[in-house]
């Protein structure tokens, strides 16, 4: 060791102590990060000397610390540059100065590379990349510096490094349930976190936008008021995460409940009668978080169209107040909300209404924000306001994320008084992860999973309940006041019983429908607590249950709502056993409500009955069905119709134990078309095979309904047309069979991908840009994959190839062609997508497949 060493570790441990006191009162973080990563180069320059590290290398800050700033408690990030001609010894010294380094107090995250090897690793992996993006000269050779950073500008692609980031982002944010309203948030890591403010001027800076919020105002990508809240929101966040580090006395960026009073208190909070100091901090955090959240949703999309400026034009025009632009509902003045505040709600309405709608566009958002003062006591008064308010709840896709919407935007905390109150408000039980607000729209979301065929396999007897329920949005009013008077004092299950008595009134809701509403809110908590605190094999406890529901709808109305509840309190929490205890109880009370069975008024044994009567036309034997049938899940039976169902009972009744594929195709009940069965033994490549078939054929898929049996075997429904022919599809139904299962049978490695197919003049006209998202289900037991881009021949096959390569096997898809754009949703098998380095490469890829 240097003989230095001794004094250069006490003057710097010494200085840092005096930038950490300094910090511990500071209100404004930055001055003191700046000042601690100065020092940090003071103290590494002195290292590098002591070291007497040759000319050829040279060092250089990455990462945060590239940017000249530190939080107290953060690794040095710091890059050693080596010139590609070896050097005498070099090797040994670097390795003394890294070590060194380490003995004075400095926590290094270390890397040691050649230029080449520092393009090569940047090309492989975005985080390298997005590190060296900020590396920045601390001394040593700046010629080779020079030469690094001039090649690394060279490799570096504006727009795939933004669609990279972007996809990272979907990522990050999936881990975190897509919400900052965690009771315990990341500060860094959630989103409307410190990561969500990086990322911007990451993708800015390699762009050459820009890499502070004052350039970015500048160029017009955000306003003056959005640039001066950004930088408020990014001061208290910076502030915040380094006064963790000191309370914490290390790298701490989640704030757990143990320091969020000391935090408080070091802000200024005191705790009064009314409120904890940390309800205070967290709701200042919860409302910064919400604001980072929107600002980025704006800057994103106009760094989007930026670099995508052949796709930012309008899409459709839906009427005279909004268009669609690439997927965004944007206003057609920026006055409209001002003009007409009805349309503030129709906006969301129209979200839910339109398909292929994925958001609102910056322009809409900033035009909301702008009519605040708009939504006041008469604007919630208003007749109208209050049908389009019901028809939001009412409609059959996209409640879920209209909500949310509304309450990122404030309109919902303004159209309901009572929800604002409870916006980032925590709660203290331990047993609820999120704020009261985001767990009201995490129950709604829940009761929304129910209804959709999709998510069938996730709570397959809540599915079942869910298909027979009349008037499934009194359930969603329901979830919205259950929890909503919350922190009032007093019991909330009575005075939210009030508040939806009043809002059912003043919005029409009389009758069953009403009384259903009120007492869901009243008793929401009842059912749980029989299932989890009484003796449910006493038939008295049954009976009294039994009596205090009523009947089956009360009961199966409360049931959707109780595991929608407590499913919403924390991915933790629920677990089979809880299921089993609310499912049996469920199975005990109806069984005292006059002996009513499960599914005596439900779609699914509708649907089943009608398939019954259809195979007994067929001269089906009387149990032949029950072997494949057996077999079966629910997503099956609510996803085909009875017709369907019994058209491939009757192909494959014989067959449930094939070792040969069994193909039969014939003319489509509806439309021209030709309708093609598959069944045989499930493999990875199996539908990437068939869609290989269908492109080389020139069928075009215009709907595919894929099943995975309970003993492994595919059953396949597709819906195929030949583009642009007129073709008598009875004729070729035979052949479709031959070829098909001759393909299935070879079981010959996947066809080359086939050339990218001509666009359609509307696609030309209106490029959609593509999208992939792809993320875990409730158990994480499959992932579901959803893309959106232009339709183009051979695009599923192209979809399936990159699936196939990875061995990700399809176990359902949901293909949906709108005009020339395609809204595909597939159900993947999750084992080898457990990886995040994995699910990001398939992302890209698919990105790749699918681009026009």
């Amino acid at each position: 060791m240097p003989p230095a060493a001794a004094s250069l570790k006490a003057d710097y441990r010494a200085a840092k102590a005096q930038l950490l006191a300094r910090a511990e009162t500071s209100t404004r973080i930055d001055s003191v990060m700046q000042a601690l990563a100065r020092l940090t180069d003071d103290t590494l320059r002195q290292a590098w000397d002591a070291c007497q590290l040759p000319e050829e290398p040279a060092l250089l800050a990455v990462g945060g610390y590239g940017r000249n700033e530190l939080a107290p408690y953060s690794d040095v990030d710091i890059l050693v540059l080596l010139p590609d001609t070896p050097v005498a010894g070099l090797e040994a010294c670097v390795e003394q100065f890294i070590g060194f380094a380490w003995d004075l107090g400095l926590e290094l995250g270390s890397s040691v590379r050649t230029v080449s090897q520092c393009l090569e690793e940047s090309a492989q992996d975005i985080t390298v990349r997005t590190s060296l993006l900020e590396a920045r000269r601390i001394t040593g050779n700046a010629q080779l510096v020079e030469r690094f950073t001039r090649q690394y500008r060279t490799t570096l692609e504006p727009r795939a490094f933004f669609q990279a980031k972007v996809l990272e982002m979907r990522q990050r944010h999936a881990r975190f349930q897509d919400t900052p309203y965690a009771l315990e948030p990341n500060i860094k890591e959630s989103p409307g976190g410190l990561r969500d403010l990086q990322l911007i001027l990451w993708v800015t800076q390699a762009a050459g936008f820009g890499s502070s919020w004052r350039e970015l105002d500048a160029l017009g990508l955000i306003t003056h008021r959005e640039a001066r809240e950004l930088h408020r929101n990014e001061a208290f966040l910076k502030t915040l995460r380094a006064h963790l580090h000191i309370i914490a006395r290390r790298r701490q960026d989640i704030l757990v409940f143990d320091l969020q009073d000391r935090v408080a208190a070091s802000f200024g909070y005191r705790s009064s009668t009314a409120r904890r100091a940390s309800e205070q901090l967290m709701r200042r955090y919860y409302w910064a978080a919400k604001a980072v959240t929107q600002l980025a949703t704006i800057l994103i999309q106009n760094i989007e169209a930026q670099l995508f400026p052949s796709t930012s034009g309008i899409t459709r025009v839906l009427n005279e107040r909004f268009v669609e632009k690439q997927g965004m509902l944007e206003i057609a003045h920026d006055d409209v909300f001002e003009r007409e505040p009805k349309a503030i709600l129709e906006a969301f309405l129209l979200y839910e209404q339109t398909p292929g709608i994925k958001g609102l566009s910056a322009r809409t958002l900033r035009a909301l924000y702008n009519a605040r003062e708009m939504m006041n006591h008469h604007w919630r008064r208003d007749p109208e306001n209050r049908r389009l308010f019901l028809a939001i709840l009412q409609q059959p896709d996209g409640i879920t994320h209209a909500l949310r919407l509304m309450n990122q935007t404030s309109v919902l905390g303004r159209y309901l008084l009572n929800f604002r109150r409870i916006v980032g408000q925590m709660q203290h039980d331990l047993y609820h992860v999120y704020t009261v607000d985001q767990h009201i729209l995490m129950v709604v979301r829940n009761l929304r999973r129910f209804a959709i065929a999709e998510h069938a396999h996730e709570y397959p007897f809540c599915s079942q309940l869910s298909a027979s329920f009349e008037r499934p949005w009194v359930l969603y009013v329901a979830a919205l006041f259950h929890d909503i008077a919350k922190g009032r004092g007093g019991d909330h299950s009575t005075l939210g019983m009030a508040d939806a008595r009043r809002f059912c009134q003043a919005h029409g809701i009389g009758g069953d429908d009403g009384a259903l509403v009120v007492w869901l809110v009243q008793h929401h908590l009842s059912m749980s607590q029989v299932a989890q605190k009484q003796d449910t094999s006493d038939p008295d406890v049954i009976k009294r249950f039994a009596q205090q529901v009523g009947d089956e709808r009360h009961l199966s109305a409360l049931y959707l709502l109780t595991v929608a509840d407590i499913r919403g309190t924390s991915p933790k929490v629920w677990n089979a056993w809880k299921g089993k205890l609310l499912e049996d109880l469920y199975r005990a009370t109806l069984a005292v409500l006059d002996g009513a069975r499960l599914d005596t008024h439900s779609a699914l044994q509708t649907r089943q009955q009608e398939a019954l009567a259809l195979l007994r036309l067929g001269a089906v034997p009387e149990q032949a069905h029950q072997t494949l049938w057996s077999k079966l899940d629910v997503a099956y039976f609510l996803r085909h119709d009875a017709a369907d169902i019994a058209w491939q009972t009757r192909m494959l009744y014989r067959h449930t134990d094939t070792p040969l594929p069994v193909v039969r195709a014939r003319p489509a009940p509806i439309g021209e078309a030709l309708q093609v069965l598959v069944y045989v033994k499930d493999r990875a490549d199996l539908f990437a095979s068939i869609c290989a078939y269908f492109d080389r054929s020139a069928l075009s898929v215009l709907d595919a309904r894929i099943t995975t049996t309970q003993h492994g075997y595919a059953l396949d429904n597709f819906l195929v047309a030949y583009t642009g022919q007129d073709i008598h599809y009875r004729d070729i139904a035979n052949l479709v069979e031959q070829e098909l299962s001759q393909r299935l049978v070879a079981d010959g490695p996947l066809l080359p991908e086939p050339s990218r197919g001509r666009l359609s003049r509307l696609s030309r006209t209106f490029p959609v840009i593509p999208r992939v998202d792809l993320r875990a289900d409730e158990r994480g037991q499959y992932y579901i994959l959803s893309v959106s881009t232009n339709d183009r021949p051979g695009l599923l096959y192209s979809i399936a190839r990159v699936l196939a390569e990875h061995q990700v096997g399809v176990h359902a898809a949901r293909i949906n062609t709108l005009g020339e754009r395609v809204e595909d949703v597939f159900l993947l098998d999750g084992n080898s997508l457990s990886d995040n380095r994995l699910q990001i490469q398939v992302e890209t890829e698919l990105l790749r497949a699918i681009a026009v």
